[in-house]
């Protein structure tokens, strides 16, 4: 298996999918835009967690766990921000979960603090 191959992929799927998530919260569609922002942590996450096991990651979706499993080590607010994020990615794949929508403000507010974490994680590779 080709390693570079993998973690190459992981880290463009992620940029797109940020690009994906900007656009919808731009556009005011903060839960599917939520969802995207949970999707690119988790693949620049797993991405991580190519190069220091050196093959596929597992098939979870939990960033706490997955940065457990990438041997990061954030801190309390990162951690925190990743468990929140976890709850976006529930929302998306089970809509009627009991959470409600975002309002465009705290939408945006979710979607910058998850970036300077992502923005860490990519620093990491």
């Amino acid at each position: 298996m080709d390693i570079e191959k993998q973690i190459k992929y992981w880290s463009q799927s992620s940029e797109e999918d940020w690009n994906v998530a900007s656009y919808l919260i731009a556009n005011k569609k903060n839960r599917h835009g939520l969802f995207f922002v949970h999707l690119s942590l988790e693949k620049i996450l797993k991405a991580r967690i190519c190069r220091i096991i050196n093959d596929i990651p597992p098939r979870i979706h939990n960033l706490v766990r997955l940065c457990e499993i990438a041997q990061l080590n954030p801190d309390d607010y990162q951690l925190d921000i990743l468990a929140e994020m976890n709850t976006f990615n529930i929302e998306g794949r089970y809509p009627g979960s009991q959470i409600l929508s975002p309002d465009n403000k705290t939408a945006k507010s979710y979607s910058d603090r998850a970036n300077e974490v992502r923005l860490w994680i990519i620093q990491q590779l």
